[in-house]
């Protein structure tokens, strides 16, 4: 009884709220959001140093917003102190130039609803989450979770994190759609890599008339086809390395040049085969794409250290020259050897 008296409250707060929460609490996302790599000292350490080279790399390229604490931050990897440093740090070095995604990705709904807490104490400017995961869940427990989540958040808009290879849930769109037609969702950030569940959502949106329902893409090597089917932006872990490089493919998209934007989209995935680079016999594919996209940011000088969250295991330096030699091949210079 004391639960389902807790779920009427939670539900009447957005029935309250009602349809101005989409059209007035936030404007729509889009254009290029890199979900920024956490950089790390040799012992472990946040590098606050490096994180304020690396957040001034990607705002001096363009983009619309940073991601922090996602996937590529290895924010599940970090202490809750540490990811306190990462969003003090980020928050203040962007200086509202951008808005600031923090990720509130953890197993539980308690535990996910403590980060959305301190990213609200923080001062970011909207809130990520996936669905709960390590136990099995029901599309209605996944929809009590983020309807908690955004009670949470208060005025922060909270978007979904679509993520079933990490997660082991894929969100039906049916329910995202709900979601955000009672406010509980701002948007989706769609890591599936499952194009047609994508465009579905696309288009369910349209259908429902949600106009501020934000869709991004999570994928680095599809931007170009994503956004001229309607998508509003990208969310690349590349973009760390070359956000230019995206900020570009959102420019000519919108300007209707689809030959430049395929043209980019074609050179991008060539830069994304740094991943493939490191040895899997010897790490895991996490490893692989971090430490790739780490030591490309090393090479430019962004980072002073590549190494990646414990256990990760680190790339070596043959491979460190091998993410050289592609850097320079698709035109960025490495400042390091």
């Amino acid at each position: 009884m004391a639960v389902e008296k807790q779920d009427r409250r939670e539900a009447m707060t957005f029935e309250k709220q009602g349809a101005h929460l989409s059209s007035t609490r936030h404007p729509r996302l889009a254009g290029v959001v890199p979900p920024l790599v956490t950089p790390l000292t040799a012992d472990q350490e946040i590098d606050t140093e490096s994180l304020a080279r690396l957040i001034a790399h990607q705002l001096s390229a363009g983009v619309t917003g940073v991601f922090v604490l996602g996937t590529s931050g290895e924010g599940t990897f970090l202490t809750d102190d540490q990811r306190r440093t990462v969003l003090a740090v980020t928050v203040a070095e962007v200086a509202g130039a951008v808005p600031v995604l923090a990720g509130a990705v953890d197993a539980s709904t308690a535990r996910a609803a403590a980060h959305v807490a301190a990213a609200v104490a923080a001062g970011a400017d909207g809130v990520v989450a996936t669905a709960p995961f390590y136990a099995a869940t029901h599309p209605a427990e996944i929809d009590r979770h983020f309807v908690h989540l955004a009670a949470a958040a208060g005025d922060l808009p909270l978007y979904a994190y679509d993520i079933p290879a990490r997660v082991g849930t894929k969100l039906p769109a049916e329910l995202l759609i709900d979601l955000g037609r009672r406010g509980v969702l701002a948007g989706v950030k769609d890591s599936s890599g499952q194009d047609g569940s994508l465009r579905r959502v696309v288009l369910d949106r349209q259908d429902a008339g949600l106009t501020d329902f934000t869709v991004m893409t999570g994928s680095e090597t599809s931007v170009d086809s994503a956004l001229a089917y309607g998508v509003d932006g990208v969310v690349p872990g590349l973009g760390n390395v070359d956000p230019a490089g995206y900020v570009r493919i959102a420019a000519a998209s919108r300007a209707g040049d689809h030959d430049a934007a395929r043209a980019e989209q074609d050179r991008l995935i060539r830069l994304f085969e740094i991943v493939a680079v490191p040895d899997r016999a010897r790490m895991g594919a996490s490893s692989a794409a971090l430490g790739a996209f780490k030591a490309a940011l090393y090479l430019l000088g962004v980072l002073d250290c590549p190494v990646t969250a414990f256990p990760s295991v680190p790339l070596d330096a043959a491979e460190i020259a091998g993410v050289a030699a592609l850097l320079a091949r698709a035109g960025l210079a490495p400042a390091r050897q």
